[in-house]
């Protein structure tokens, strides 16, 4: 039985919370901070332009050697301006839970994420994560890290 990983960064955004959270809270941005490599792309058709609860999210991402997969996420929890929480209904992992949390401090917005996965395969999804996975992951957020401090200059 594989493990369940965690990974949780925190960032001041330099912005007042209403800009934050249109930002975060749009499915269209989610592309905008996504490494390019992954070929990441929102596929749905009927997913609306802001989160709520229920709201279901399809995408196509190539996270290895470029092979396209599909990937359903469930934005399960919201309230408004302090927290939102994605789900995987279907796709590359056992388990993902992905909390996003925002709040009011002194220079902007604090925005800590959560993630909460495990991955397919057993032991052989243990080896999968120590050999690039959670590098990857790591990439990903340190990616979305340098892309929103330079949008919200």
């Amino acid at each position: 039985m594989s493990k369940v990983y965690s990974l949780k960064t925190v960032q001041l955004i330099r912005t007042d919370m209403q800009t934050a959270w249109s930002f975060f809270s749009s499915p269209a941005n989610l592309q905008k901070i996504t490494p390019q490599q992954l070929g990441f792309q929102i596929i749905s058709k009927h997913h609306g332009a802001s989160m709520y609860a229920g709201q279901i999210i399809e995408y196509k991402v190539k996270p290895v050697l470029g092979i396209p997969l599909y990937w359903m996420t469930e934005i399960t929890h919201v309230e408004d301006k302090k927290f939102f929480v994605d789900e995987q209904r279907f796709g590359p992992y056992t388990m993902w839970h992905h909390q996003h949390h925002f709040r009011e401090v002194e220079g902007g917005v604090e925005m800590t994420d959560i993630v909460h996965y495990k991955l397919p395969l057993g032991w052989l999804g243990d080896i999968a994560h120590a050999m690039f996975v959670k590098k990857q992951l790591q990439q990903i957020f340190d990616y979305r890290y340098k892309i929103v401090e330079e949008i919200f200059v």
